[in-house]
């Protein structure tokens, strides 16, 4: 069992703090967003020293398409490039996977946005597998369809993925995003060999804009840690919490020691 805790849970920490804190709380993996990396020799070294393993990382344009949510360049192919030069940069990283989103279709036409979306895939895998890292595309919930993402169920993941012969390409199952969409337990039970990395966390039965911790919700976390357990999955259970950046008291604004503890103990209750 691997327990992980992706960056974004606590944003204003900086990577050789998110390192020591992580370690500390008792996670053994690390989810990298790029945005927080610097120089390379300095943090590689810290990485290994630190014992944590790279689990799901992030590139800094996470998207092929322009998204609502993360600040980036309208140029497609410069996202596309942008990705693949992510790619490289996290080889050196050993991650478990790197994902990507297709991004919201925007001011293009659905069939447009599919094949700039297909066009760029291939690209990436292209990239990806030259660099021998398991790419992971992920699905949104349906209702950041309009903001992020033309794929928002692991069905559609799959057609998109059939459609562009992408079978190297893989799921990036978030359980925020997908722990309500028809039949989650069957899709995720039959596709679990074609998942790259498990994201975890809770969704507040008051519907606020931020993610609750593993377990403090309504999502039924440890029933689908259940599902996915019995189908074989036995990689990291990596805790993403996004926060209030308006509202001092939401996870964002603990401090990264605490966040990480906090983090720690609700994922371990449920996996344990």
């Amino acid at each position: 069992m691997s327990l992980s805790l992706s960056e974004i849970s606590t944003v204003n920490a900086s990577f050789l703090d998110d390192l020591a804190a992580y370690r500390a709380a008792g996670f053994d993996g690390i989810g990298i967003w790029e945005t927080k990396l610097g120089d390379d020799v300095t943090d590689l070294e810290a990485l290994r020293t630190s014992g944590l393993r790279a689990t799901n990382c992030v590139p800094i344009v996470p998207s092929i398409l322009p998204n609502a949510v993360i600040e980036g360049t309208w140029d497609v192919q410069a996202r596309i490039g942008s990705i693949c030069e992510s790619l490289d940069r996290f080889a050196r990283y050993d991650p478990t996977s790197v994902l990507c989103l297709t991004g919201a279709r925007g001011g293009y036409t659905e069939s447009k946005a599919r094949r700039l979306v297909i066009e760029g895939l291939k690209r990436i895998a292209d990239t990806a597998n030259y660099c021998g890292i398991s790419l992971g595309l992920e699905p949104i919930h349906i209702s950041q369809r309009e903001q992020l993402s033309l794929i928002a169920t692991i069905p559609e993941t799959l057609d998109l993925l059939d459609e562009a012969g992408l079978q190297e390409v893989g799921i990036m199952v978030d359980l925020w995003h997908l722990w309500d969409s028809p039949e989650i337990e069957r899709h995720l039970t039959e596709n679990v060999d074609r998942i790259t990395g498990v994201h975890v966390a809770d969704w507040y039965a008051d519907g606020r804009n931020e993610r609750a911790l593993p377990g403090q919700g309504i999502a039924r976390i440890d029933e689908f840690v259940g599902v996915l357990r019995d189908a074989g999955w036995n990689g990291a259970w990596d805790v993403e919490i996004f926060g209030d950046p308006e509202n001092p008291k939401s996870f964002w604004g603990l401090d990264v020691d605490e966040a990480a503890q906090r983090a720690y103990r609700a994922i371990d209750a449920i996996v344990s």
